[in-house]
């Protein structure tokens, strides 16, 4: 499949592997990430019935004393305890739900790269490199935040400097969000932090945060920021993006490695390495993630030979929980 195939022809090919998932190579291949959002929400959204995104669009006002048939889900039973009354808390309508995505736009973020990936791999099976697969993921809860009539924005680096795009509703909106996520690439460094913070910022009212990073980054000022984030009313989620070669360490021979941030070279034998390396990784990974789980964000682990839509639906079952 190519991007040249008409949207209809190259939604029709990938209707038929939904049901399990399209292959993340197969969507990287086609250049219009519109298309591939909806694909991807197509098969991420069958099964869930609710909205995975309520709870943001009422907030409490006031107290009434509760009445036959009323919601229990809605009774203060706290308050109950104290007065031995019955009361129902009142809710009024309020302004969407805001959401705001951050890329990670740092140079690994471009593993793997097209000359270390395998010759005699045929091209659909090829990996995809952890930034197009983040983008892919974004584009995809982009479209369903935005479909369901809430605000969807962005914060990452760009060629030319910050993205910013203020969350807002609306198809144009949303389209512009998409057409700024096609824009970005892998550079050579990103600040997590700053960019964080200024996500966060911009969300001038409790809303959802989503990273998607590899996180090689200093981890202490991230995590600092991701705390004042939440503290800050925002629920946060990460998405921690890795390759299979990243985690498995598949090479048996002497290689020489180069760092796609600094630029340095280790040659190594692979082979012997490979313990260290491996155990070295499981712990990052396990550190990350009782990290978060010990803060209260979402965590999610994706390996980008995972089908998108069933990387992202675990997510989506437990926050619809």
């Amino acid at each position: 499949m190519t991007s040249e195939r008409r949207p209809d022809e190259v939604a029709a090919r990938t209707r038929e592997p939904l049901a399990t998932g399209c292959p993340p190579e197969i969507l990287a291949r086609i250049s219009d990430l519109e298309l591939v959002a909806r694909i991807v929400v197509e098969g991420l959204v069958s099964g869930l019935h609710r909205s995975p995104f309520h709870g943001y669009s009422a907030e409490f006002s006031q107290y009434r004393h509760y009445r036959q048939g009323d919601d229990l889900k809605y009774v203060d039973w706290k308050l109950a305890a104290r007065t031995d009354r019955i009361y129902t808390k009142q809710f009024r309508e309020t302004t969407n739900m805001a959401a705001s995505l951050v890329v990670d736009t740092s140079a690994s973020m471009g593993f793997p790269l097209d000359d270390q990936r395998s010759a005699q791999a045929s091209a659909e099976r090829q990996t995809v490199s952890k930034f197009r697969y983040a983008v892919v993921a974004a584009a995809a809860l982009a479209h369903l935040v935005s479909r369901q009539g809430d605000a969807i924005g962005l914060v990452a680096e760009g060629d030319d400097g910050p993205v910013y795009l203020t969350p807002r509703t609306g198809r144009q909106h949303l389209r512009g969000v998409l057409a700024a996520l096609s824009s970005l690439g892998p550079h050579a460094q990103w600040q997590p932090a700053d960019t964080i913070r200024r996500a966060a910022e911009r969300m001038k009212r409790r809303g959802l945060l989503m990273v998607f990073s590899d996180f090689y980054d200093a981890e202490e000022p991230t995590i600092a920021e991701l705390r004042r984030a939440a503290r800050r009313g925002h629920e946060v989620v990460l998405f921690q993006i890795m390759s299979r070669a990243e985690i498995e360490f598949p090479y048996r021979r002497d290689f020489e490695f180069a760092d796609l941030e600094t630029g340095r070279r280790l040659a190594i034998n692979a082979g012997l390495a490979r313990r260290d390396y491996t155990d070295a990784v499981t712990a990052f990974l396990e550190r990350w993630r009782t990290r978060a789980a010990g803060e209260g964000f979402h965590y999610s682990l994706i390996v980008t030979d995972t089908p998108p839509d069933r990387a992202l639906r675990s997510f989506l079952i437990a926050r619809r929980g």
